[in-house]
């Protein structure tokens, strides 16, 4: 599957409904630190197409961020990524640590 941009909660819960494994990526368009991971993660999805992967701007989606947030009970970062299973987080982490490495070894573990 290609990375699919998300902007409303309905589209992040039949998400949750429907995909077994996926990432998601919250996204800044106005972050280098954000742009770079973003590019990591892209890459990362690119080598693994069996990895469903989705992304938000925080910009343009403030409330679906929102609540990411309190759905999940993870505090808002941007950039940050999480690796969601069966409805829960199950991987997390945000800025420089968001590395194709680091996706790679939440995923394999």
């Amino acid at each position: 599957m290609a990375l699919k941009k998300i902007e409303r909660m309905d589209e992040l819960k039949e998400i949750l409904n429907y995909e077994g494994k996926f990432l998601l990526f919250k996204h800044s368009l106005t972050c280098p630190i954000s742009q770079k991971a973003f590019d990591q993660f892209n890459q990362y999805l690119e080598d693994h197409p069996e990895i469903d992967g989705y992304y938000l701007t925080v910009q343009e989606s403030r409330p679906l961020s929102n609540y990411i947030e309190a759905y999940f009970s993870i505090q808002h970062e941007s950039p940050q990524i999480f690796h969601i299973h069966c409805g829960s987080v199950k991987w997390h982490t945000s800025h420089e640590n968001i590395t194709k490495e680091t996706i790679n070894h939440a995923l394999l573990s």
